[in-house]
């Protein structure tokens, strides 16, 4: 099975990636240096099946790519970095 491809949808502020069911996100606002994930949404009938979760590592590497730290906000972020310390260089808890 091919996974959506995940974009930077700019001018809306979210990672995004589509399916037959919607469109499921991570918002986020870049300031200094940083990419602050503050929600993720994923349709319904797509939940429970890792779409989440391929959305949060495409971005937290398109993070790295870009040289940003990522401030997770997101509970649903924040939980996929207690499974997966090895992020662990590129987040900054949030104040």
């Amino acid at each position: 099975m091919t996974h959506p491809a995940v974009v930077d949808n700019r001018s809306e502020s979210r990672f995004e990636t589509r399916t037959p069911a919607g469109t499921a996100v991570i918002e986020y606002e870049r300031k200094d240096g940083r990419l602050v994930l503050t929600h993720t949404e994923v349709p319904e009938t797509d939940r429970k099946r890792g779409l989440g979760t391929r959305l949060v590592a495409a971005v937290l590497e398109r993070a790295r790519e870009l040289g940003l730290t990522v401030v997770p906000v997101c509970p649903f972020v924040r939980a996929y970095l207690r499974k997966n310390p090895q992020a662990g260089g590129l987040i900054e808890e949030p104040r």
